[in-house]
C-alpha cells in the first residue's frame, strides 16, 4: 500500500479525499494576528467576512518542518511509503520544508507540483489512481513529473486587492483593473503566475470568453477531467460554466471543488480557474 499525501492548498473536496484516500496536512491562515487551521478551524467564508467586513488583514504561513516530520511520522508508523504532493516551490516555502523533513524517512517521497490549487490535487487524484494500479513509489513520481509537463492551468480573479495585499501585484494594476473594469486571467505557468488576457466588462461575460479562449477548438486536450474551482462564485455562475466547457470540449468528468481558505485568502471572492491536462 502506498499513502498519497497533499497539503490542504489542493482544494479537493472532502468526497474525494476520502474516496481516493488522499490525507491532508493543512497551512495556517493568519487573520489579523490570530492563528487558524485552513479548513478545520477557518473557512473562506470567514475571510471574506474579515477582510471585506472588519478590514482586518489576511496572510497564510507554510507548514514548517517540524509539523511536517510529526505528520510523515504519522503516516509511515504504518511501514507503507509516502508520496506528498506540495504546493508549488513558487508560492510556498511548503516544498523545501517537506523535502527537509522527508530526509529522516526513507520511504517519503516529495513531489514539487509547480502549481496550486487543483493543479496539486490533480496529481494526488493520478497519484491514487496509479497506486491503486499496483505501482511503484517511484514508478508513480515519475509519472507525475510528465503530468506536471502536460498540466495546463489559470484562473480569472473579479478583485485584485486580495492578491495587492499579499504582495503579488502592485498598487498601479490594482488601480488600473478598477478604472477600466477588467479582470485579469491569472496563468500558472512554470511554477509561477503571470497575469494574461484582461478581460473588460461583467465577471460572468469574462468568464464565458475565457473558457472559450481556453478549451475552444483544442485538439491536444486529455478530456478524462478538468477541475473547475471556484472561490465564492454563484451556483448559476458554476452552471454556467460547466455548460461552456462541455460546449467546447466533451470531457467525461467535470470535477467541481470551492477553493480553500489558503487560495481563497490570496485571490478573495468570485475567482474561477480551471486545471487540466494536455494529451
Amino acid at each position: 500500500m502506498i499513502k498519497i499525501s497533499a497539503d490542504s492548498a489542493c482544494d479537493l473536496t472532502p468526497q474525494l479525499l476520502t474516496e481516493y484516500n488522499i490525507s491532508i496536512i493543512p497551512l495556517t491562515v493568519i487573520v489579523g494576528e490570530q492563528s487558524y487551521i485552513d479548513g478545520e478551524e477557518i473557512q473562506p467564508s470567514d475571510i471574506f467576512k474579515s477582510v471585506d467586513g472588519e478590514g482586518k488583514t489576511c496572510k497564510t504561513a507554510a507548514i514548517n518542518i517540524h509539523q511536517f516530520h510529526t505528520y510523515f511520522a504519522e503516516l509511515t508508523s504504518q511501514n507503507c511509503p509516502v508520496i506528498h504532493i506540495s504546493l508549488g516551490s513558487g508560492f510556498s516555502s511548503c516544498y523545501q520544508n517537506a523535502v527537509l523533513a522527508a530526509q529522516s524517512f526513507p520511504d517519503v517521497y516529495v513531489i514539487d507540483s509547480q502549481s496550486l490549487s487543483t493543479g496539486a490535487g490533480l496529481l494526488a487524484l493520478e497519484a491514487s489512481l496509479l497506486a491503486e494500479k499496483g505501482h511503484t513509489p517511484e514508478e508513480i513520481c515519475q509519472k507525475l513529473k510528465e503530468i506536471i509537463e502536460k498540466t495546463e492551468g489559470s484562473f480569472v480573479i473579479d478583485r485584485l486587492d486580495y492578491l495587492y495585499r499579499g504582495g503579488r501585484c502592485s498598487g498601479l494594476a490594482l488601480q488600473a483593473t478598477k478604472l477600466l473594469n477588467i479582470r485579469p486571467c491569472i496563468e500558472v505557468m512554470d511554477g509561477k503566475m503571470t497575469v494574461g488576457k484582461k478581460y473588460r466588462g461583467s465577471f460572468e461575460k469574462a468568464v464565458k470568453r475565457y473558457i472559450e479562449d481556453k478549451l475552444a477548438e483544442r485538439k491536444d486536450l486529455d478530456l478524462q477531467r478538468i477541475y473547475l474551482t471556484h472561490a465564492a462564485c454563484s451556483p448559476q455562475t458554476v452552471a454556467s460554466v460547466k455548460t461552456e466547457i462541455l460546449k467546447h470540449a466533451e470531457f467525461k468528468e467535470i470535477i467541481v471543488s470551492e477553493a480553500g481558505s489558503t487560495i481563497a485568502a490570496h485571490c478573495g471572492p468570485n475567482t474561477l480557474g480551471i486545471f487540466f491536462q494536455r494529451i
